[in-house]
């Protein structure tokens, strides 16, 4: 088939959505030989068997996009009654995460065989209790049933490395994730493998952490041990009262995460940077110093460390010395 005109049929006959399964395709003139043609061709992805999308939708889409339509591909074209576990449930409870991989994760009463589920999913046999278990709206608009906000935190302290796990966690927590029920977990014995990786997680659980680069940065500084850090530290200025991620109010040092438009596609408007411009500069002229670190810095932790014990340790500011007076009463 000519590009010039596969290009036009895939440009009149695709649904109005990224993902298309076979037979909504078929029914807009789309079929094998189509299908064919646009995958040999590169022109479409084929996600999983019987499901599509244009390869130009799929590359202009963000990571994590990508990451809820693996779902939802899997949904489109399985029929297992299956939760939706893992990261794949902190995804679909809104749940920002970091590292978390691409797969699909579902949990089943049984033992699953990995090579029926496909390539691009990771089964996990477990038998979960009602409470384990809800159902939410989906970003497509389809109910679909997942793990609980507790049991996903508890599955993904599990099987994560631990900063990803403390991510969802974190996550998890400002959506009203129970911690005591999920401290349940290890106290009772229900949950022995992985008991230690868990508890690690919940000992290290903030949910005062408003994104991921906040909950790396807390990670960092424990591993750096540099202790004594109020997160969302408020300091009023004569410009307004000033949120700083981190801060230490005894060395007035402030520590800023500064990597929202690069992960969240959100980026500050030229009022509000003015603003916290504005405030920043009012808390330098009270003393305070700001540091302001981002994504790169969080791989090279010797160059934060330095930077933050040099502001923490800095010697307090001296007052002017008052001038000495002479037995006349006169400076000297």
């Amino acid at each position: 088939m000519q590009s010039q005109k596969l290009d036009s049929l895939l440009t009149a006959k695709w649904p109005n959505a990224i993902l298309a399964v076979t037979s909504d395709l078929a029914a807009n003139g789309l079929g094998d030989r189509e299908l064919t043609a646009g995958a040999r061709s590169g022109k479409l992805k084929r996600l999983r068997r019987g499901v599509y999308a244009r390869t130009d939708d799929w590359r202009h889409l963000k990571p994590w996009e990508q990451d809820l339509l693996g779902i939802q591909a899997h949904q489109l074209s399985s029929r297992s009654s299956a939760a939706y576990s893992h990261v794949s449930a902190a995804r679909l409870h809104g749940c920002s995460t970091w590292n978390g991989g691409p797969l699909v994760h579902i949990t089943t009463p049984f033992s699953p065989s990995q090579a029926s589920s496909g390539e691009d999913v990771v089964a996990h046999g477990a038998l979960l209790a009602s409470a384990e278990i809800t159902e939410v709206l989906a970003p497509w608009r389809r109910p679909t049933k997942i793990t609980s906000l507790e049991r996903t935190v508890v599955d993904c302290a599990r099987t994560l490395e631990f900063e990803s796990a403390l991510v969802i966690a974190d996550q998890a927590v400002r959506k009203g994730a129970d911690p005591l029920l999920m401290r349940g977990y290890v106290d009772t014995g229900r949950v022995i493998r992985g008991a230690r990786r868990l508890r690690r997680v919940l000992d290290a659980v903030d949910g005062r952490s408003e994104s991921v680069g906040e909950t790396r940065a807390r990670a960092l500084l424990t591993k750096l041990g540099i202790k004594g850090a109020v997160p969302q530290l408020e300091v009023d200025t004569p410009n307004g009262r000033y949120r700083g991620d981190f801060g230490w109010p005894d060395s007035k040092v402030i520590l800023e995460f500064d990597g929202r438009s690069k992960y969240f596609d959100f980026a500050p408007t030229d009022e509000v940077v003015f603003q916290e411009r504005r405030r920043e500069k009012a808390l330098t002229a009270l003393g305070w110093n700001v540091i302001r670190i981002e994504w790169a810095d969080l791989s090279r932790p010797w160059e934060v460390e330095r930077r933050l014990k040099a502001a923490l340790t800095r010697p307090e500011r001296r007052k002017p010395a008052l001038p000495s007076l002479g037995s006349n009463g006169r400076a000297g």
